[in-house]
């Protein structure tokens, strides 16, 4: 459905951008309000931080739009949020594994930390036939940015870090908090220690790696967000060499794999010696619909080894075991029902419904003469208005359309200039956005 603006209550989702803050604001706001102090010094890396939130901000825009236009009818392209319902042959598995547990019989408390061994076996034959990727190498978890936090504890806070530019803000900021970031330089958008691998329409939204200076970790995402673009097998040959070459180790988000249409990777194990390289995270999140139920996994090689040749998976496993009391069984059980022949069927309808979607938003664009990106991997659509600041043209189309988009800059810098749209939305909202689109641009 679209959505009447009679109020802002609701507050969406954070992710981080830079965005403009009034520290005088806040010291003089602490000053009244406050009585007592510690003596506990902030962390230097929260410090570091110093950015707002893309999202909130995003929501405020919304919020002044709604209060000077109270009936206006508002459709949100912007945050990736699943809308479809789950089908009821996975709702029905959680509803039964919750009914039991009031039973004496179907009563569980704790399980596995690593998950549920029934599930990881069915991931491992669902997503890595023919990777050698073993159970005990997969650690089930209550979401793929959850993983990339645990992953980061794995690592040593000194290691320097790559990304792609544009990029999912959660590698920089868990980056940042642990200690890795450096400070942040406003005059190019970027932090002093972390090298930002362009990845633009004019290198096929790959880095060129003969001048990426080499890092110990990378953070790469394939089908991208926000950019939609998936890489091709040769391309993770080149990341997978260039890894190997360097000793690094790839941090691998495989969170719209399934969203894949052609020949490109569904994971980076399928390139051979990824598993001496190579993390990869994924979710139930965007496939299964599970945004709000919570459900993912990192795959931790046997072969993924320190420099003294300790296996990290060891360290992994102590890691989870610590913080980590495993996933929901409730939600393993739904998790589990996802990937019977029946489930998986049924969700592959839903990603199809979503990728007519983008189909939708993609021709919209295309028609008017704009070039747009993604929308073929993956469920995200990018958009260049040349000649125009990203944050320009948000407001534009919220403004005069009525529609919530992201700008481009909030994934980075190589992002300004750029829209990103979500096809995760009803049909009749994505159809309405199409038809205010035309007649606005």
């Amino acid at each position: 459905m679209c959505y009447q603006l009679s109020s802002c209550a609701f507050i969406p989702r954070a992710i981080s951008v830079q965005l403009s803050t009034n520290q005088t604001s806040f010291k003089s706001d602490r000053a009244q309000r406050v009585d007592h102090l510690t003596k506990i010094p902030r962390s230097v890396n929260m410090e570091s931080l110093q950015n707002g939130y893309l999202f909130p901000e995003i929501f405020m825009r919304e919020c002044l739009y709604a209060k000077r236009n109270p009936h206006a009818r508002l459709i949100r392209l912007g945050i990736g949020d699943t809308t479809e319902p789950i089908p009821d042959i996975i709702t029905s598995a959680m509803a039964k594994q919750a009914l039991a547990l009031s039973t004496a019989q179907g009563y569980k408390g704790y399980g596995p930390e690593q998950g549920n061994r029934e599930l990881k076996r069915a991931i491992a034959e669902t997503f890595y036939q023919d990777m050698q990727v073993k159970e005990n190498e997969i650690f089930v978890s209550d979401g793929a940015q959850c993983d990339i936090s645990r992953v980061q504890m794995l690592l040593d806070d000194s290691l320097s870090i790559a990304v792609q530019d544009p990029t999912f803000p959660a590698y920089i900021d868990s980056s940042i908090i642990v200690g890795r970031g450096g400070r942040f330089k406003a005059e190019s958008g970027k932090y002093k220690k972390i090298v930002y691998m362009k990845c633009g329409a004019e290198n096929n939204f790959f880095p060129n790696l003969s001048t990426t200076p080499r890092t110990d970790l990378i953070f790469f995402c394939s089908p991208n967000n926000p950019t939609g673009s998936a890489a091709s097998q040769q391309q993770l040959k080149q990341l997978v060499e260039f890894a190997k070459a360097n000793g690094s180790i790839i941090i691998y988000d495989a969170a719209y794999a399934a969203y894949i249409s052609d020949e490109s990777p569904r994971s980076i194990f399928e390139i051979p010696g990824a598993k001496e390289v190579a993390i990869e995270i994924s979710s139930f999140s965007k496939f299964a619909g599970f945004t709000g139920v919570r459900l993912g996994w990192t795959v931790v090689p046997e072969e993924l080894l320190y420099a003294n040749g300790y296996p990290m998976i060891k360290d992994y496993d102590r890691i989870v075991c610590t913080c980590f009391n495993g996933a929901s069984n409730i939600v393993q059980a739904g998790g589990l029902a996802c990937l019977t022949p029946q489930g998986f069927q049924a969700l592959k309808r839903t990603m199809r419904y979503y990728m007519e979607n983008a189909k939708i938003l993609v021709d919209t664009f295309k028609s008017v003469g704009l070039k747009v990106y993604g929308g073929k991997n993956g469920p995200y659509v990018w958009v260049q208005f040349p000649g125009l600041s990203s944050w320009q043209v948000f407001d534009q189309i919220l403004e005069r359309a009525a529609i919530v988009t992201v700008p481009g800059t909030g994934f980075g810098p190589a992002g300004e200039g750029y829209i990103r749209l979500s096809a995760f939305g009803h049909r009749e909202c994505v159809l309405e956005a199409s038809r205010r689109l035309t007649k606005l641009l």
